[in-house]
């Protein structure tokens, strides 16, 4: 499943030279970015779709014959890596306590950081991915 809130990134994959390669059903977009913003994606533009992610991430669980765990790649600058994938977890957490959560995490750098609010996103959303996370 791929999700992000900002709806031109999923678009390209949609529209762009490898859209054969992922079922539509896996693509998940907003109507409105969280703008890097870590609280903007848990508190407002991401509780415009989880529900609908949550339904998308059940119905591929649902697909399949022995979960083992269940995999997150996720960047932690912007509002969707952060803030969004925090309520996302939380949710799994509630869904699906006894399987594993296992992040792959991509931490802001300081050299190559494009907002200013990298290091803050991180800062914020570190406490509820240690908790919710194997």
């Amino acid at each position: 499943l791929m999700v992000d809130l900002e709806s031109s990134v999923i678009d390209q994959v949609r529209c762009g030279p490898y859209s054969n390669l992922f079922s539509p059903y896996s693509l998940v977009s907003g109507k409105e970015d969280a703008s890097s913003i870590c609280t903007r994606g848990y508190y407002s533009a991401g509780r415009e779709i989880i529900d609908h992610t949550m339904d998308q991430i059940q119905h591929l669980i649902e697909q399949c014959d022995n979960l083992q765990a269940l995999n997150i790649f996720h960047s932690l600058g912007g509002g969707t890596g952060s803030g969004f994938t925090n309520l996302i977890l939380e949710n799994l957490r509630d869904m699906y306590s006894k399987t594993d959560t296992i992040n792959f995490t991509v931490f802001p750098s300081p050299r190559i950081s494009t907002y200013i609010v990298e290091p803050y996103n991180a800062i914020l959303s570190l406490p509820s991915l240690l908790s919710t996370s194997d």
